[in-house]
């Protein structure tokens, strides 16, 4: 876990949050282990702004990447920073079956299922075809 805290701290520095000053990096693990990192990017149009999760799913996602096995986040803040609605969909849309580690400053962590921080999730089924 220290190998991890390490690389969202150093992930989390590049963040480009100079409106909120909010810094969040995040880890995306693979089926088959590989990391892809994001970090949030903000916009002076604050409905653009991407959190740190989406950006490491989408690069992934443009990389080829379909399997996912756990999202590290860290914030800046001491307790652990779970996941926004948005990023919890989308997460939920590609990997419902993901675990959610969540790092504090601190080092505390959190763990949970995606599905347990998003319960009745709205999916595809729902809509009409």
């Amino acid at each position: 876990m220290e190998t991890i805290i390490r690389k969202l701290q150093q992930i989390k520095s590049r963040a480009l949050a100079e409106y909120s000053n909010f810094h969040v990096g995040a880890i995306l693990v693979t089926q088959d282990g590989e990391e892809i990192s994001g970090f949030n990017i903000e916009s002076s149009s604050y409905s653009l702004t991407i959190c740190a999760e989406r950006v490491a799913l989408f690069k992934a996602l443009s990389e080829g990447h379909r399997k996912f096995k756990a999202i590290y986040i860290m914030s800046d803040d001491d307790a652990p920073c779970p996941p926004c609605g948005a990023c919890r969909q989308v997460l939920f849309d590609y990997a419902p079956d993901i675990e959610v580690i969540m790092v504090g400053a601190s080092g505390d962590v959190r763990r949970a299922p995606l599905r347990d921080l998003l319960p009745y999730a709205f999916n595809k089924d729902r809509l009409i075809r």
